[in-house]
């Protein structure tokens, strides 16, 4: 999941206010399953977590993990 952020500022916002172990409970998981990479030439934070279901099983109902966007969008970032 990449988290492209607009501007220097919003960047350093995202870094700073949004944690690795808030991704890793919000997707009811612990913390050392998510890999977290800050990208700051691109103003980009990208997280890296196991998916539920291999991508492209007969179960898996999102395909690109794009159902997990809004879930990241609703926090309150401070």
């Amino acid at each position: 999941m990449d988290i492209f952020c607009g501007t220097p500022e919003a960047y350093a916002q995202i870094t700073q206010g949004l944690g690795t172990d808030r991704i890793a409970a919000l997707f009811q998981t612990t913390p050392d399953q998510i890999k977290r990479f800050d990208i700051p030439d691109l103003n980009v934070v990208k997280f890296s977590l196991p998916r539920p279901r291999v991508q492209g099983a007969i179960d898996d109902r999102d395909m690109h993990g794009a159902g997990w966007a809004p879930l990241v969008a609703e926090l309150d970032i401070n």
